[in-house]
Parts: C-alpha cells; structure tokens; sequence
C-alpha cells in the first residue's frame, strides 16, 4: 500500500482542496499517514498569495526536502497555489522537489502516487501498515473536532489590483450545490456543529440554473436536520442583498457574523485598488447590515501602505476604523506581487512606513476590541467547544470564527461535575467573567 502525507499551507480554500485530494487518495486504496518521514509520497499544497504565503510554501517546502538527506527515500511532490504560479523557477531553484502539479490536477496527482510503490527497505513493515478503515485518527485538511471548512465555489472575477488569485485559479465558478448538500449532510452526521462556507466571494455563488443563489443554497443547508451552526467568510461588500440579510436575520443555525473584506475605506484608493464602493456605501452597507441584524458581529480586512496612500488617506482610514468599530479585523502590509496591476503603479511605500501604519491600525482595533469584549461580561451566550485538556477548554461564539478570531477560555476545574462532560464538538452555555484584547473568560453555567 502507498502511504501518503499531505502538507497545506494557506487559506480554509486550500484546506478544502487537500482534503478532497485526500479523499480521492483514499478511494484509491492510498493510505495517509500523519508523519511525512513514513511516507512515501509527500504532497505539499502551496500557498502564492502574498510574500509572506509564498515564502511559508518555500520554508515548508525546504524542511521536507531535508528528510531525503536523513535517508528518506520517498517522493517530495508539490502543488497548489505556488506550484501553479512558479513552476520553472521551483524544479530550477528546489532540485528535491520530484514532481509539481498545479490547481485543479487531482486526478494526475492520485496517478502519481500510484505509481510510487513503497520503498524497498521498508517493504516488509507493509504487513503490519493498517488498512484505511484504521485510520480515522489521521488528521483531514479544514476539519476540527467542531467545524469544517466547505468550498462553495472557486476561482474570481473581480479585477483586485493588489490580487493574483484569478491569474491562478481563473474565472468564477461555483460548485454543484447537490455536492455542497451532500457534503455537508455527512459533516452533519459524523458530529460536525459548525459548516463554514468558503469562497474567494461567496454572494456570486449561482448554479447557472434558473435563479438559484447563495440565499437558496443557505436554506437549503439550514433544512438539514441537526443542530449546527453555518458561517459565512468572504463576502464582497457591494453584492450583500436585502434577502441574504433577511435570511440571515431569521435563521438560527446561521451565524450572525459577516466577514467583509472591504480593503480600504477612501475613495481614491478604492479605485486604485479596482474595488467597487466608496467610503459612503461602506458607512451606509455596515449600518443597514447592523439594524437588520441585531447583535451581528462584522468582521472585515484592510490593507496599509497600498501604492501612492498619502498619509492623509492613512488618517482616513483610521477615522473610517475608528467610526465603524468593527468587532474582528485583519490587516495586511500591502504585498507587491509580481504580475499584478498595483505592482506597476507608482509611489510605492516604503517597508518601514507600510509596518508603522499596520502597527497604528492594529493598535487602534485592539482598543476597539477590548472595549466591545468588556460589554459582554455578565452575560451568557451558547458556545461551541473547540479543544480541552486538564486544565482549561477552549470554546467560541457564534460571533468568533476559528483559526481567525479569538476565544473562550474556560478553566477546568474537576470539582464541577459538569466539566468532565464536557468534549470537543459540544455546546455549552457559558458567562463571560472578564475580557482581553482579543480572547474572553468564562465559566460553564447550568440552567
């Protein structure tokens, strides 16, 4: 049997396309295994968006490569994002890398490793290798012991000059959504209490068949039986429409909480940066989003430093931050990428100024962010747990999304019958009992 490892990098997007691989691996009787150095091919999913991504691919690339000089004598492959981006300048520069793949190729991939027997010193352990129904342990791309990542459509259509996705995954395209249905159906069974639905943009998913949107797929997923919750990420923020707020306003099992990547707030950049809005829209869509939907939690992503920002437009945006008091936010220092529009644009910051504006905008949300957790102390909310070990469990809100967001902290202490209950996947009503910048405390409370 071929034993393969799967190693992502990247965003939830990528998460999801591992773990189809490795589904597609596994109907082929491939086994994974956890630890690369037992593999004998290593499949590593890249990630090119910025530098930072691109460099964190390489580091992850370069530390697998060095197995082959302790003696491993399996297949270093790669894919993905930067595979797809940097082929040539890959095979050229990491001459361990034995094959390289790029989006979209799993069926090329399964073949390969195929092909890759095990190698000859180990042949004999083949014996004692588990069958794939042993290994229900192994750990799958974009799935916790609470949630899972569902990609709901790929590729982009949006002309971001700042964005090299669509020259690397190419135009929209949305999934079949009896594949999306059928997916999160099983999710639902196995124990799965969160779905979250990802997408470079979500609210232009469409089957092409009649009207059926985003807002049909959401009901569709809510009528599945069973009590989870359903997340949105990546929402682009002139394309929210009345019935997506309504539909979230009135369903229980979908999250209040929007993620808005909006980039910028002044106008001029906006426009540099190929977004579609303005700095009024942007006021108006976030007061709208939070009178239809009380309580929502708004979570968005800026960028600093964006080719020719004057520091009067830095200024605006930190008014605009400071105004729209978002409860989660994310900031990039602008990345220039190579074979994007912005790359060519004049006035480009200085690395020491884009950090310092980052550094201010970070400053100011974690403020923002302290004094919105502070008004939840007192109160109680249900929770969904995450991890837990002797010590504490780690829990989060509707309103705190995973890997992203902060959490619930919970102490365990062992003279509370309710405690040793507790595991992770399960519900729980908590009280918040004091907050930090980013994370909040709680106990478990008992009607």
């Amino acid at each position: 049997m071929v034993r393969i490892h799967i190693a992502t990098l990247g965003c939830p997007k990528n998460m999801v396309d591992s773990r189809h691989l490795m589904e597609n691996c596994i109907m082929k009787e491939l086994a994974h295994v956890d630890d690369p150095a037992a593999a004998d091919v290593v499949l590593v999913n890249t990630c090119g968006f910025i530098k930072d991504a691109t460099q964190e691919s390489i580091s992850e690339i370069l530390k697998l490569a060095k197995l082959k000089g302790e003696g491993w004598g399996g297949k270093l492959t790669v894919f993905g994002c930067l595979a797809s981006r940097y082929r040539d300048e890959l095979t050229k520069e990491i001459p361990e890398i034995d094959a390289i793949f790029g989006i979209g190729e799993d069926e090329r991939i399964v073949e390969y490793c195929l092909q890759c027997g095990s190698d000859p010193t180990r042949q004999q352990e083949e014996a004692g290798m588990p069958s794939q129904k042993d290994l229900g342990d192994a750990e799958i791309p974009g799935v916790g012991a609470s949630y899972a990542y569902i990609k709901i459509a790929d590729g982009c259509d949006k002309k971001c000059t700042f964005c090299v996705i669509p020259s690397i995954r190419g135009k929209f395209r949305s999934l079949p959504h009896e594949l999306i249905i059928r997916e999160a159906e099983g999710f639902v069974r196995t124990g799965v209490k969160e779905l979250i639905l990802v997408a470079q943009d979500i609210c232009n998913y469409s089957t092409g068949q009649g009207d059926y949107g985003l807002v049909d797929l959401l009901k569709e997923l809510a009528a599945i039986e069973g009590d989870f919750w359903i997340r949105l990420l990546y929402l682009y923020p002139t394309e929210i429409t009345d019935d997506l707020l309504d539909l979230i306003a009135g369903e229980d099992k979908i999250c209040k909480y929007l993620d808005i990547p909006l980039q910028h707030s002044e106008d001029r950049v906006l426009k540099l940066m190929g977004r579609r809005g303005s700095r009024k829209e942007y006021v108006k869509l976030i007061r709208t989003i939070r009178r239809r939907i009380p309580g929502v939690a708004l979570r968005t992503t800026f960028i600093a430093g964006f080719p020719s920002e004057t520091e009067e437009e830095f200024l605006g945006l930190v008014d605009f931050i400071e105004e729209a008091r978002f409860d989660r936010m994310g900031v990039f220092a602008y990345s220039r990428e190579e074979g994007s529009p912005a790359a060519r644009l004049k006035g480009q910051i200085p690395e020491k100024v884009k950090k310092r504006r980052l550094d201010e905008i970070m400053k100011r949300q974690a403020m923002i962010s302290l004094a919105k957790n502070e008004e939840l102390v007192g109160k109680r909310f249900r929770a969904l747990v995450d991890e837990l070990d002797d010590t504490v469990i780690i829990c989060r809100l509707a309103s705190q999304a995973p890997e992203i967001d902060g959490v619930v902290i919970i102490e365990k202490l062992e003279d509370r019958g309710q405690n040793s209950e507790v595991k992770a996947g399960d519900f729980v009503d908590v009280e918040i009992i004091s907050a930090y910048d980013y994370d909040l405390k709680g106990r478990l409370v008992q009607d």
